[in-house]
């Protein structure tokens, strides 16, 4: 989609209050897409890492609202949460997305996949293990799904991550895949956001997980590392096996403002485009704010 610059206040049919040399015409609806950053897969025996929470709003937007813009970024090193993203402000309901649960490193106890947005997968070993809850905010529809558990015996197969769409996948033969995530079109293109990353191998399978549609990354595959989760996707980091975990990817918020809405009053840098329909798209893959 191009990048647009400035348009002339004659496009906007002459109503409303003039804002950065265009006519913006008030009240009008704004659609908003938040997904949070995935979480990071374990190290060893690991678990997948769950995607980041994905939530959609559409809400009335009046003069002069000004809209406070965080984007959660993937979570790093081993065994860790992702981050929330939130948009909130004057005349807004708040948005929030939780971060992705982390796949779980085996440490002989308690190696449960962390809950987030998505949960994380649990780790592989001989004592017992489930995946971490998704929709941590408890939000309806749902923001995510569940991680998967491991299986009971040799290869001690780790599971996979949560997707929005979809649980992680079970341990077995080798990790559980990733849950798959859920494709949205709020740019006018239709794009998969929020997958899980897949299950990493053990010492007694050289077979991980592949990670959920939507960013999320594989587990690690014989001597293959695990995959990062995608940025701007949400996708959660693949599971590993001695270090070799994939972190976790960072949100997105994107805005979609009707033709005659967009005041061009933007901070943080967004990707700015138009869709077939006319619509303006925001892309903050950073943080920043948006005033109507």
């Amino acid at each position: 989609m191009p990048i647009i610059g400035s348009i002339g206040a004659g496009s906007a049919g002459g109503f409303g209050q003039r804002k950065g040399g265009r006519v913006v015409s008030y009240p009008y609806s704004l659609e908003m897409l938040v997904v949070a950053g995935g979480g990071s897969g374990g190290s060893q025996r690991g678990g997948g890492a769950g995607a980041g929470g994905l939530r959609t709003s559409t809400q009335t937007i009046n003069e002069s609202n000004e809209f406070t813009i965080t984007v959660g970024g993937g979570a790093g090193g081993t065994s860790s949460k992702g981050n929330n993203s939130q948009i909130s402000g004057t005349g807004l309901s708040t948005i929030q997305s939780t971060g992705g649960g982390f796949g779980k490193q085996d440490t002989g106890s308690n190696d449960n996949g962390g809950p987030g947005g998505s949960g994380g997968g649990a780790a592989g070993n001989n004592i017992g293990g489930s995946g971490g809850s998704g929709n941590q905010g408890g939000y309806t529809p749902s923001e995510g799904s569940p991680g998967g558990t491991k299986n009971t015996g040799q290869p001690y197969a780790p599971g996979g991550g949560g997707g929005h769409s979809q649980s992680g996948g079970n341990g077995g033969g080798g990790g559980g895949a990733g849950g798959n995530g859920s494709a949205e079109s709020i740019t006018g293109s239709s794009v998969t956001y929020a997958g899980g990353g897949g299950g990493g191998r053990t010492e007694y399978t050289t077979i991980g997980g592949g990670g959920g549609t939507g960013g999320g990354g594989d587990g690690q595959i014989d001597s293959t590392p695990a995959e990062d989760g995608t940025d701007g996707l949400g996708g959660g980091g693949g599971g590993g096996n001695e270090g070799d975990n994939g972190v976790g990817g960072d949100g997105v918020i994107i805005l979609k403002i009707p033709p005659t809405g967009y005041s061009g009053n933007h901070t943080g840098d967004p990707t700015v485009s138009i869709d077939g329909s006319g619509n303006y798209i925001l892309t903050f893959n950073g943080s920043g704010s948006y005033t109507a």
